[in-house]
């Protein structure tokens, strides 16, 4: 169950996180993955661990927000059966404290990054059929303090993830997305670093509080749901959001 031999990858913002852990799960069930990151530094890094298992990768140095540059580093793939999109940031703030020049930054990395990976991949898809798996967020389904910007583009990916899989369900395409809760990158170690020097165990105690099943998750816990996702055991499955959150949504309110 859920191999994927033969099959062809791109993982967006595969460079470190939720996206490395996919690259490397995707890769240890058979497919070739294109670890694609702005960082090429630390696609190589991945790469090079799946490569050291056997396993088949290359890395696509890319910017999701530059979409020439995307339609160049995707229209050099034969065929692309998955696509995730992972890349994104996050940021910290509401409707009075972001400003404009933050609200812009992550609503092009988080939606027109998502649109123009979406824009290039399909028509490749289209030939053959194939899966995309957005990756979307909790904090679109429930009101988060201090992410006000963050929660606006995951839940334009909720939208864009229901509009892709019903305008192409008949080219064989299937669009799903997640929604994790908090899960344990080095987004969040850097993030206590920055704001809390010195207690980073104890506020890191206190995040991890917050998910009901009290703990973050681990990226390769997401990842196992995208492989799932990605396989065809889940062929069925289009049209719908995933949460994988710890009882984070339904728990919590």
């Amino acid at each position: 169950m859920f191999s994927l031999k033969n099959k062809i990858a791109i993982v967006t913002g595969s460079g470190s996180g939720i996206g490395k852990a996919t690259a490397i799960t995707l890769a240890e069930a058979g497919a070739l993955v294109y670890v694609a990151d702005i960082n090429e530094a630390h696609a190589n890094e991945v790469v090079s661990e799946i490569t050291a298992k056997g396993g088949n990768a290359v890395a696509l140095v890319s910017d999701v927000t530059n979409q020439a540059d995307i339609k160049q580093k995707y229209g050099a793939i034969e065929r692309i059966d998955i696509l995730v999109n992972c890349a994104g940031i996050s940021q910290i703030g509401t409707a009075t404290t972001t400003s404009e020049e933050d609200f812009d930054m992550v609503f092009t990395v988080n939606v027109k990054g998502v649109y123009n990976s979406l824009h290039v991949a399909i028509p490749i898809m289209q030939k053959t059929g194939g899966v995309i798996i957005n990756i979307c967020s909790a904090a679109n389904r429930v009101g988060i303090p201090d992410r006000f910007a963050y929660s606006m583009t995951k839940g334009a990916v909720d939208s864009m993830t229901l509009s892709v899989a019903k305008d192409y369900i008949k080219d064989g395409i299937r669009c799903n997305s997640i929604s994790p809760a908090r899960v344990h990158t080095p987004f969040v170690d850097g993030y206590l670093r920055k704001n809390y020097p010195g207690h980073e165990q104890e506020m890191f105690k206190k995040l991890e509080a917050t998910q009901p099943i009290g703990r973050m998750a681990k990226p390769e816990e997401i990842a196992a749901l995208i492989l799932y996702l990605s396989s065809d055991e889940a062929s069925f499955v289009t049209g719908t959001d995933f949460p994988i959150d710890g009882g984070f949504i339904k728990l919590n309110n």
